[in-house]
């Protein structure tokens, strides 16, 4: 078995300079017959600023195959970050990795370790907002903010039934419980028969679900972490609505269980027909051989939004290994279209923009993950997650928000490389390069921020594609 250190100086190590966290690292792995591989540090600059030890350190763990036989060493679990909000991203992080974190100060589970820490700062947390003013109307039962579908905000601040909003909420309920259809064909099935949302537009799998996990429908009102019951007249029966919950956790416990894979197109490809954007799905399937055998399957296509959201446009679907592969083959001159014929679009500071907008999403998408991880914590450490459903939703996001940080490097890389046209040109050139030569030798990540550094959009259509190169 390996191990690693990872030491941060100045931080939560007990006061401990790095000399005195490696001896200390050394002598666990005398102590317990490891192999010391490595270790990394995380020095703080004149600025105040880190050195990317940590990031060295995930670079280091994602090129060795042996990841599962490989320990991270740190002094305390704190010590992975700069807080116990960081320290709890990293440790998930490297979970998603495959990796074993241990703690020289504490042989507790980390994952127990670091619940226990949570549950003790929210109860601080809360404890000092416990007099605030919306509170204490949730603690009454009155609405604050925006009531949900089928209801509406009464007299006294409670929530009243609307009769035709709740009957399009009861209609929900049973197409997915009693028909048994999935939420996208629940959205299908309202938008054929003209059924329309609150502000009269189209339904999605997105309002779809949201109607499906909304307890206000069984009477209870929440808001701030404080549960009213029969606080408004319910739509739902509890036996019904746990039915849906089971139904839905099943489902993404599957999602979960497989490993996500990028769709290196995503956000480039627009249906040629109806101009919306085309979106990456997977579809699992299963069947049974004639000797009894059980036979999956994952297949992987990008499909019209409008088709898979809506309902609406035809079935234009191109599977993804063959969409990207006609794509690399076209941006290389191997395709139907030599290189020279490929439109540009927009300008130089339309590229320049668009490059620090995505920066901009992408550290957006993390800020949301983030918040993400802190809701998994807060409602584990308010029982009402259990420990092992915390650590598979939050290893998931660890996988997903590793990822977002290696695209956001590369962005910014690409949006630092914008300053002059020629420099921009020069990187063009080099892209496709890559592209052509290096494609095989790529990571899936390098990849995607190769295709958003030359690609301003795909266009599909059944019978070929169109790139639009950036200028």
């Amino acid at each position: 078995m390996r191990a690693i250190g990872y030491f941060r100086e100045m931080t939560g190590a007990g006061g401990q300079s790095l000399a005195e966290q490696s001896r200390a690292f050394l002598e666990f792995c005398r102590q317990n017959g490891y192999e010391a591989a490595a270790a990394f540090l995380e020095v703080i600059g004149a600025d105040g600023g880190e050195r990317p030890g940590y990031r060295q350190l995930i670079d280091f763990l994602r090129e060795r195959p042996d990841r599962g036989f490989t320990v991270v060493v740190v002094p305390s679990l704190v010590s992975l970050g700069a807080d116990l909000r960081e320290a709890a991203r990293r440790y998930f992080q490297l979970a998603s990795l495959g990796v074993k974190v241990i703690c020289l100060e504490d042989s507790a589970d980390p994952a127990a370790t670091l619940l226990a820490l949570w549950t003790e700062k929210e109860g601080e947390r809360l404890g000092h907002k416990v007099q605030a003013a919306m509170r204490r109307k949730a603690v009454k039962g009155e609405v604050l903010g925006r009531p949900p579908l089928g209801y509406q905000v009464g007299p006294r601040r409670r929530l009243e039934i609307v009769a035709k909003e709740s009957s399009v909420v009861r209609y929900i309920f049973r197409l997915y419980l009693r028909d048994g259809l999935g939420i996208r064909l629940v959205a299908r099935r309202l938008n054929e028969e003209g059924v329309r949302t609150r502000r009269g537009g189209l339904w999605s799998m997105v309002t779809v679900r949201d109607i499906l996990r909304n307890r206000t429908y069984l009477g209870t009102y929440s808001r701030f972490g404080v549960r009213v019951p029969a606080s408004h007249p319910a739509l739902i029966s509890a036996d019904d609505f746990r039915r849906v919950q089971e139904r839905l956790s099943s489902r993404r416990q599957e999602r979960a269980q497989r490993q996500t894979s990028l769709f290196l197109l995503s956000g480039l490809v627009y249906c040629g027909y109806c101009g919306n954007k085309m979106i990456g799905v997977s579809r699992r399937q299963r069947w049974r051989r004639r000797d009894g055998s059980e036979k999956s399957a994952e297949y992987r296509y990008y499909q019209c939004e409008s088709r898979t959201n809506r309902s609406l446009c035809d079935y234009h679907t191109r599977r993804t290994d063959d969409l990207e592969e006609e794509v690399r083959q076209t941006l290389s001159g191997e395709g139907p279209f030599a290189l020279p014929a490929i439109p540009k679009a927009g300008d130089d500071a339309a590229v320049l923009k668009e490059a620090e907008a995505q920066c901009r999403r992408l550290r957006a998408r993390l800020h949301r993950l983030d918040k993400h991880l802190e809701d998994h914590l807060n409602a584990a450490a308010r029982g009402r997650l259990s420990p092992e459903r915390l650590q598979s939703l939050s290893v998931a996001i660890g996988a997903e928000e590793l990822s977002l940080d290696e695209s956001l490097a590369e962005a910014e890389r690409f949006a630092r490389r914008q300053a002059t046209a020629a420099e921009r040109q020069r990187q063009k050139e080099r892209s496709l390069a890559r592209l052509r030569d290096e494609w095989i030798h790529l990571s899936p990540p390098q990849r995607q921020a190769l295709f958003r550094e030359v690609l301003e959009r795909v266009v599909v259509r059944d019978d070929g594609i169109r790139a639009l190169l950036r200028p």
